[in-house]
């Protein structure tokens, strides 16, 4: 049962939670943009905190994404917050 458990929180319950927290980030960059905030300064927060360094577990254990594959997916979904950033500037 012990494995099962373990089993179940890494290969189920983890991704789940990471893709909440990129569900999270891809939300916070638009609502950003809509309140007139760049949504570029997202990822430079994300590449200061990175250089916070620190131990982080490997992201397979985690229930955040690793900074590298937050700041990858915060470019790539960064044209949809600039639409809204360009329509209140």
């Amino acid at each position: 049962m012990a494995a099962f458990g373990i089993g179940t929180q890494v290969g189920v319950t983890l991704p789940f939670s990471r893709d909440n927290e990129y569900e999270a980030d891809y939300m916070g960059l638009i609502f950003m943009a809509m309140a007139g905030y760049d949504p570029n300064e997202s990822i430079q927060f994300w590449e200061r905190m990175s250089k916070q360094g620190g131990q982080k577990p490997p992201e397979f254990l985690s229930t955040h994404p690793v900074d590298s594959n937050r700041i990858a997916r915060l470019k790539e979904k960064m044209p949809d917050a600039m639409a809204y950033y360009k329509k209140v500037k």
